[in-house]
This record gives C-alpha cells, structure tokens and sequence, in this order.
C-alpha cells in the first residue's frame, strides 16, 4: 500500500481555513499553480473535489467539511509533534499570522518583522486585516495571534494586555479650527471623518456628545486610519478618534498634520494580543508573544 504525502494535509488545512487557492498558496509560500497542482493531488486521493467553484470563489464539498475538523487536529498534532522540546530557531521555517489593524501593523510592524528576523530569521510574518465581522480565527487556528483593543474573545482565549493609549482630534496643516483653543463649538462646527471597519457612523463620541446636547455631521466613513489621514490633507474634515500611540510615526514621516487634545473625554483603550491555549507552550509562539510584548512595552515607557 502506498504511504500517502502527510505534506497534503498541511496543504489540505490551508485550502480549506482560506477558502481560495491563491490565498493557501500566498500562506504556504508557494506559486497559484503549484498549490493548484497539490489540490488536484489532494483530490485524486482522497476521492473528492474538496472545493469547487461558486460565484467568484470557491466552497469546500460536504467531504471536506466532514473532514476539516479532523484535518485540522491532525495538522495541529503533527505541528507538536516537530515543536515540542528543543527547537532550533535559526533554521525554523513557520509563518505567523497576526491579525491587526493598520494602526498598529504601521507603528509596530517593522519592530517585530526585524526582531523575528534576528531570532528565526527563516520565518514570514503575516498580517491578516481585521474583518467585518469578529468570528472564530482563532478557534479554528487560521491566526496565531489577534491584536485588537480589549473585547470579548472567549473563556478559553489567553489575553495579555501590551499597552493603553488614548484619542486625540487629527487635520490638515492651517485648519481653521486651530486659530483658537479647540471647544465644544469649534469641535461640531466642522465636518467629521468615522473609522470603522463595520461602516458606522456614531460611536463613543456621539454619546458624549450627545451629554452636551450636541451632535457632529460624519460625511466620511473609512475601514482605516490610513485612509482617514489621506483624506484630512486637503480638506477641513476632523479625525476625532486619532490613536496617541501613532502620532510619533506619523512625525517621523512628515505628514503635514495636526494633532489636538479633544473637548470630549473618551475613555483609554487598552490594547492586548490573545491567542488560542493550544499555543501556550509552543515556543516559537512564546518567543513571538514575549517578542511583541517587549516591542510595545519599550515604546510606551
């Protein structure tokens, strides 16, 4: 009987965690066509079309869903199996999939991809945008790590917080609304920028707004801060909801930009990372987590 390629499963669990060939092959480090190969191999073996098309994308067959769970604890399995112990981090090739926003990809990104450089210098770091919804990533192990502010993720989710920060108001270079100290007049007098990944307009703002009896006109909606600074450049629109933490990077690039202590007092957000428990004792994982931790903790002293 011929020993199937346990390879297979690996890429089996990244064909059905993406959902799309391209998106397996980007995790795995391989070509579109090469991961196109493997899935028609994965197909041959085990009987089953595995994904087929729908729409523009592709959705996994009642076989693969049957098997997925198990696939996916047998990858998990295999990945202790080879980690557990001494590991060798200068010839350890692993990707690690962090989902954060801009924000702190922007501020923090370039840190931690030099640091894990240094340590496992054979690694990928990969940064997964966040969604419109929150679902169960890290449950299913499409991500190793989420970095977001503190909310909700589990019973079963480790969270360590990295640092708090606070908000402050963003616009251009010569904005009318800093020919005097900022007030509550001021502040609703100008059109205003939302960032929302959901699309929303109103927020924590609005309420403490709304205890003086005042509102403010959104007229732009964005997913990003990236895409909201952008837009402050040439216009009188107010970013009201600038995270303090990225005022240093943004110095640094030279931006033609603004920052203002906000009439309203809005509450700190902490920021933390969280993972699944099956990671705690994983060490490449512990050495990314410490890595992180430090990365943050010196930029905030």
């Amino acid at each position: 009987m011929k020993i199937p390629d346990l390879n297979l499963l690996v890429a089996l669990n990244a064909l059905l965690e993406e959902g799309s060939v391209v998106g397996a092959a980007q995790r795995m480090n391989l070509s579109a066509p090469a991961m196109s190969r493997t899935l028609s191999r994965i197909r041959d073996a085990i009987g089953d079309p595995i994904l087929v098309r729908s729409g523009r994308g592709l959705v996994p067959t009642p076989r693969a869903l049957e098997l997925q769970d198990q696939i996916r604890g047998l990858v998990e399995q295999a990945h202790a199996v080879f980690t557990s112990g001494n590991v060798d981090m200068s010839t350890l090739e692993r990707t690690f999939s962090v989902r954060a926003n801009d924000v702190f990809v922007s501020s923090y990104g370039s840190a931690v991809r030099e640091c894990l450089k240094k340590e496992v210098p054979k690694a990928t770091l990969r940064f997964v945008p966040e969604g419109d919804t929150d679902d169960n990533a890290l449950h299913e192990g499409r991500i190793d790590l989420y970095i977001s502010s503190m909310r909700s993720f589990g019973a079963d989710i480790k969270v360590q917080t990295l640092f708090t920060t606070s908000f402050v108001g963003l616009v251009r270079e010569g904005h009318p609304v800093l020919d005097r100290d900022v007030d509550l007049g001021s502040f609703v007098a100008f059109e205003h920028v939302s960032v929302s990944r959901r699309g929303r307009a109103k927020g924590p703002i609005d309420r403490a707004l709304a205890e003086h009896g005042l509102e403010r006109h959104v007229s732009l909606i964005t997913p990003t801060f990236h895409t909201a600074i952008f837009a402050l450049s040439d216009s009188d629109l107010i970013l009201p909801t600038m995270p303090r933490h990225m005022l240093g990077e943004m110095r640094r690039l030279g931006l033609r930009l603004r920052d203002f202590e906000l009439p309203v007092p809005l509450e700190t957000i902490v920021i933390v990372q969280a993972w699944h428990p099956r990671f705690d004792h994983d060490p490449a994982h512990r050495l990314l987590r410490r890595m992180i931790k430090r990365i943050c903790e010196g930029e905030h002293e």
